[in-house]
């Protein structure tokens, strides 16, 4: 990578945003200023009307990432206040995915650990090369994912989980895709066609339904059942009145492609 080269790639296609983390040679390690920079252009998506689905991937062959940058944090214990307040751009960047209201996709090829396991979870949906690898490796260096847990306990079984966690053993991609972690794993050669195919539906939908779906999909999954049913009922009254609705169902009955407001 050229010196001159932001450590964070933006481009935009076909309403499709490819938000990259470009720091190859360390295998993307999430380096406080690049977390910082990733949470700009995040919000810079967010905000971008043009915009309809993000895939976010990682520079190279080698790695979507491997986690947080470790270097310079073996020496960094003695002001622990001070070592919590610089660890939470961490909490940010989870924070700004959720709410972002616009489909992620994250594009893996490689290895996806730690943290970067952490922020690929924390996409809708992960697209993976079959040599891809996931892990929580952690605990192998006297550490435990604690912001971690929180994604990986929402997207895999509890027994499984826990044993990524305390043995820190890397799962192969056909397994992550058998156990429910990804989406689809595929031959390398086929990642961006299965990418593509599967934004394009994303990008013919109703921003609005997407965003109005997305963020009630989140919601209500830590809701009990019969909060989370009043819940969606009141959305799908809202929903119901949005004018995207009502150009879905006009369009459907005049039998042709709808064209939508975004609200």
């Amino acid at each position: 990578m050229a010196a001159s080269e932001p450590i964070v790639l933006y481009g935009t296609k076909d309403h499709v945003t490819r938000i990259t983390l470009n720091r190859p040679k360390v295998h993307n390690a999430l380096s406080a200023e690049l977390v910082e920079e990733l949470i700009l252009n995040l919000r810079r998506a967010k905000d971008d009307p043009d915009t309809r689905v993000v895939v976010l991937t990682g520079a190279g062959e080698d790695a979507f990432s491997i986690g947080g940058d470790l270097a310079g944090r073996a020496t960094a214990t003695e002001d622990v206040f001070g070592l919590h307040d610089a660890e939470s751009h961490y909490t940010q960047l989870f924070g700004i995915l959720a709410e972002l209201g616009k489909p992620v996709i994250a594009r893996v090829d490689g290895f996806c650990l730690s943290t970067g396991l952490g922020l690929a979870l924390g996409c809708d949906l992960i697209v993976a090369s079959n040599d891809s690898e996931f892990g929580t490796p952690e605990v192998k260096r006297g550490l435990m994912p604690m912001r971690v847990m929180a994604v990986l306990i929402r997207n895999c079984g509890r027994k499984k989980a826990m044993e990524m966690i305390l043995t820190g053993e890397r799962i192969p991609a056909l397994e992550a895709e058998r156990l429910g972690l990804i989406n689809y794993a595929v031959p390398g050669e086929d990642l961006d066609t299965k990418i593509d195919k599967l934004a394009a539906p994303l990008t013919a939908a109703s921003p609005a339904a997407l965003r109005l779906g997305r963020d009630a999909f989140y919601h209500m999954a830590d809701l009990e059942f019969e909060n989370a049913l009043s819940y969606l009922g009141a959305l799908w009254t809202l929903n119901l009145s949005m004018e995207d609705a009502r150009e879905g169902i006009a369009a459907f009955q005049e039998k042709r492609p709808p064209q939508w407001k975004g609200r």
